[in-house]
């Protein structure tokens, strides 16, 4: 499970847990987020995330796998998936696809949220109040899962970034044009069974690129959640979780089942 920009592994806990004890569950931190290492030379573009997901996917012996990806995940998931179709088994895309990164209105507030976002804030209530206005529709539950695991507490008692957000925002306000892939290869690349899920009122990924995925691989299938935003495993997990188990043939394990973990567990 790969997150999207300015995510973290954790974001996939609920969707994690759905899927337990049936299935092992592998979500880790991209380069330059949570716990794994910042990069100083800045290379956050999508074929040094691939060449991770390949490093990872190499060192734990995963001959195959299902993959899903949100967001920028989700474009990490689409080229590993077309460069590794022996690998893939299914693909799931969360809210993303060709146009979606470059030319829709989510890409533009993406964009906006990235170039005033403030490196240091004064109190946890000054975060929460930020994080409050960023994403309105999601739950306080949801947002301050999502503040204590993108934030720090500083020396002098301040909270920070647990992210490069220097970093990953310079890449993308002014990224590198030769590493920002045309998608539309890859899309018609993917040799497995695949769903792109799209949040009903997301101003992301649009109707009519899901409409232009399916129209260059017939490999694909696509359903909208409605009342879900971009980040449609927060807006409506329950829905989305289900959806998921659905797609891989397993089944949602109830709520009263779910013993509280890590994101990662083996049959």
């Amino acid at each position: 499970m790969l997150h999207g920009i300015r995510g973290y592994s954790d974001t996939f806990e609920g969707v994690a847990q759905a899927l337990l004890p049936g299935s092992r569950v592998i979500a880790f931190d991209q380069r330059g987020r949570g716990g794994s290492d910042w990069d100083p030379q800045r290379n956050y573009y999508t074929d040094t995330y691939v060449a991770d997901l390949a490093a990872v996917v190499d060192a734990l012996g995963l001959d195959q796998f299902d993959l899903l990806g949100h967001s920028m995940g989700g474009i990490n998931a689409i080229v590993y998936a077309a460069q590794h179709p022996h690998r893939v088994r299914r693909l799931l895309i969360e809210d993303a696809g060709p146009g979606a990164f470059e030319a829709s209105p989510g890409a533009t507030r993406i964009r906006k949220e990235l170039a005033t976002t403030p490196t240091v804030f004064e109190t946890w209530d000054a975060a929460t109040a930020f994080m409050r206005a960023l994403r309105p529709t999601v739950t306080e539950a949801a947002r301050q899962q999502r503040l204590h695991n993108m934030l720090k507490q500083m020396s002098d008692g301040r909270f920070t970034w647990r992210y490069d957000h220097a970093g990953i925002s310079a890449t993308r306000l002014n990224p590198d044009p030769a590493r920002v892939p045309d998608l539309h290869p890859h899309i018609a690349a993917i040799a497995c069974k695949t769903l792109v899920v799209r949040g009903g009122r997301s101003d992301y990924l649009q109707p009519e690129m899901v409409q232009a995925m399916q129209a260059l691989n017939p490999n694909i299938q696509a359903m909208d959640i409605p009342d879900a935003g971009h980040y449609i495993h927060d807006d409506q997990p329950a829905l989305f979780n289900k959806v998921v188990a659905d797609f891989l043939g397993m089944p949602a394990v109830r709520q009263s089942d779910i013993t509280k973990g890590y994101t990662c567990s083996t049959n």
